[in-house]
């Protein structure tokens, strides 16, 4: 029975907006009447204002629950593609405003620039031109392979020529770029730029807008990410494992990933083999005929899982993504590849040779230009030329080669669109008979996947990553896998916004209903490295393994100076340096926020240099620190002495391991005062990189002011297998040797 009482009330959201108005105004109904709308699940909901009556037809009343599904589903797409645009201009803008700010030798320091290159042809790889720029400096940067570059003659602002970095080598740079660059590249004194790529953005973007009317099971995955629905509670799957050592819990985890929970969580801490884990889960879901697509935030997490694969016999592997961005020694799995064995490619190279003909000829005719068309269209074009007319002041001949530009277009167009549908179709067949198919999130929603979708979704990273970022590979299963650890480091967001920074693992893991396991076996720390950080985030759940347990340093040399003898010390695996007694202060360098500390950094290069006197070879150390200044200053200390160790960010080290690794805290102020330092993540992640020997070097004075530094001195002193050396005040880099 009609109502007669402002309800909300619901529309097929398929319907125009001719079609919308037309039914509102059968019912009396004006678009002024209507307060708010949303969108979602196929209806369009409508609330009236609240001094708006009218009769409404039964079946346009929606229930309590669908209104607020509705709702729910409209104010999360639209919440999120607002912020993920946010997001894209706050880091478009800071690399426009740094570019205009600093000057270019500045940019440099702060690693995000290259000066002085040349650059030199090395022919093509795929359908890419490959160009080396090389210069005598060593190249310092925090560019890496798949960063997207601007290429400039000096002045980025004013070039739109831009490339993907494929490698990165101490005295040259190599790029791929989509088109034959200019002659111009090859020329003195280029210069490279780290730049944004919005691209991926637009693809979250696409995807949100998809989730509104989601159907099926990507409805369902869709209702469990947002709150809508609980997984469905399913007994765990047995299996035979592939691999043999799995241990007990990675097992249990495996079990519960095969079971038919359409979502499922993996918290993987450091060194619990959360990739082995998932790597398992893979080969066990293709031995049950499904098909799965593994995905990460970064290309090297995705290259990481599939190295793993490609040792597995039998397994049909296509890894999708531009081929700069993919680790040479896995180009044979790339869908660039695989799709040149193809026997239809020989004949898109064939006509493509055709294409390129078809465009020079078409070439050497008049292009028809808006000044040389004066208005005509391009039929009037052709029809003037077949009856040899001029027209508006532009001659017969210059008509009759306009038409014959627009023919010879013509007849390029066609041909590409052939080159297109059969390259389409080698695309679907290579798809369609992998087992596996492996993609960073971005390319997920690039041309090559549309439309396809996946038994099983397996994300790695997930708490490193922004919401929408994980919707792009969960919303082409039927089930997800999610694994990562929010005990480290969070997505990184250059906005601020508070929202974006927890990820969708993060939140998902206080979901008590989903089927969730906590890898708690590691492989990686010697017990004493791995107790505090184990203190700290997990809980004191963490074991090592005895494989690791007990592992120390194993030095060919004893050190003779008394301090680096202490600092050294193998039966001490953490060992942390006060400098506070050489008065150390930091440094802010004008118009930056990264902060340098050179007393500090020259007891960390001297560590170094006797870590490698005493047979610790370069690739088994690392140095973290947390400001890019002090990266920078750090490397050029090394140079000066030949030390050739990794130096990086913590953020650059998140996922890495070394034999040593040696933390430079940088802070050292009257104020006390640390920053960002004090985030307890940043310092488990800093922590967690050492397998045998952890060394910490900072200024106690100000950390132990900060927590989580007051919990980590108590700590350190209570630890009998770790020491906190203090260097007397006369001590300095000459005497630390």
């Amino acid at each position: 029975m009609a109502q007669k009482r402002p309800l909300p009330f619901i529309l097929p959201a398929c319907l125009s907006e001719r079609e919308r108005l037309l039914h509102l105004k059968r019912l009396k109904i004006k678009p002024s009447n209507i307060a708010k709308t949303y969108e979602g699940d196929g209806w369009l909901l409508c609330i009236p204002n609240k001094k708006s009556f009218f009769k409404l037809p039964k079946e346009m009343i929606p229930s309590r629950e669908l209104e607020h599904r509705i709702k729910v589903v409209h104010e999360y797409i639209e919440e999120y593609k607002a912020l993920i645009d946010i997001e894209r201009r706050t880091q478009m803008d800071a690399q426009v405003r740094e570019i205009r700010l600093f000057s270019g030798a500045e940019r440099e320091i702060f690693g995000r620039a290259v000066l002085g290159l040349k650059g030199r042809s090395m022919g093509t790889r795929f359908d890419l031109f490959v160009v080396r720029f090389s210069r005598d400096r060593i190249i310092e940067t925090e560019i890496g392979s798949g960063d997207i570059v601007l290429v400039s003659r000096g002045e980025p602002l004013k070039s739109d020529l831009s490339a993907t970095v494929t490698g990165v080598f101490k005295n040259f740079i190599e790029v791929a770029f989509s088109q034959k660059p200019p002659v111009w590249v090859k020329s003195a004194d280029i210069r490279l730029d780290h730049f944004v790529n919005d691209v991926t953005f637009k693809r979250m973007e696409a995807n949100l807008e998809s989730m509104r009317h989601a159907e099926g099971a990507q409805k369902k995955v869709r209702d469990i990410a947002l709150g809508l629905e609980e997984a469905k509670a399913t007994p765990n799957t047995l299996f035979k494992p592939q691999n043999d050592r799995l241990n007990d819990i990675q097992k249990s985890a495996v079990s519960k990933a095969l079971s038919g929970s359409e979502v499922v969580l993996i918290h993987g801490p450091p060194g619990t083999g959360k990739t082995t884990t998932l790597i398992e889960i893979i080969v066990e879901s293709v031995k049950m005929g499904k098909t799965v697509l593994a995905a990460a935030d970064s290309n090297v997490a995705v290259d990481n899982m599939l190295r793993k694969l490609s040792k597995i016999d039998r397994l049909k592997i296509v890894r999708i993504g531009h081929p700069a961005r993919v680790d040479e020694s896995l180009e044979a799995f790339t869908l660039h590849s695989l799709m040149e064995k193809e026997p239809g490619s020989r004949q898109v190279k064939e006509m493509l040779k055709e294409v390129h003909a078809l465009v020079e000829k078409r070439n050497s005719h008049s292009k028809p230009t808006p000044s040389r068309l004066r208005g005509m269209s391009k039929e009037r074009v052709k029809k003037l030329a077949a009856a040899g007319k001029s027209f508006r002041g532009v001659d017969q001949k210059s008509i009759s080669s306009m038409a014959l530009w627009i023919k010879e277009d013509e007849k390029t167009k066609r041909l590409f669109q052939k080159i297109r549908k059969i390259e389409e179709s080698i695309v679907k067949k290579i798809l369609r008979g992998a087992d596996v198919v492996l993609s960073t999130n971005g390319m997920v929603g690039s041309e090559a996947l549309e439309g396809e979708a996946f038994d099983l979704a397996v994300i790695d990273e997930a708490s490193q990553q922004m919401e929408p970022s994980t919707l792009l590979p969960m919303m082409r299963a039927e089930k997800v896998v999610l694994a990562g650890d929010h005990k480290q480091l969070p997505p990184t967001v250059l906005s601020g916004l508070d929202i974006l920074k927890h990820s969708l693992f993060e939140r998902l893991m206080k979901n008590e209903s989903l089927p969730s396991t906590m890898l708690q076996v590691q492989y990686r720390m010697n017990e004493t490295i791995m107790d505090f950080p184990n203190r700290l985030m997990y809980s004191k759940k963490l074991i090592a393994d005895p494989s690791v347990a007990n592992s120390v340093l194993e030095l060919k040399k004893i050190p003779k100076n008394p301090l680096a003898f202490r600092v050294l010390d193998v039966d001490k695996p953490l060992v942390f340096v006060d400098i506070s007694p050489l008065d150390p202060a930091e440094r802010l360098r004008e118009r930056t926020t990264s902060y340098e500390n050179e007393t500090e950094a020259a007891i960390v290069v001297d560590i170094v240099e006797s870590l490698i006197e005493c047979g610790i070879g370069f690739d088994e150390v690392g140095v973290i620190t947390p400001y890019l200044a002090q990266v920078k200053l750090l490397r050029r200390m090394m140079e000066e002495k030949s030390l050739k160790c990794e130096i990086k960010s913590v953020d650059g080290f998140q996922g890495r391991e070394k034999e040593v690794i040696i933390i430079s805290l940088v802070r050292s102020n009257i104020a006390k005062e640390i920053g960002f330092v004090k985030d307890a993540r940043r310092l488990n992640v800093a922590m967690t990189r050492a397998k045998k020997k952890l060394i910490m070097v900072g200024d106690t004075a100000t950390l132990e002011a900060n927590d989580p530094f007051n919990r980590l001195f108590e700590w350190l002193r209570g630890e009998p297998k770790a020491e906190i050396v203090e260097p007397d005040e006369k001590t300095n880099s000459e005497k630390f040797q």
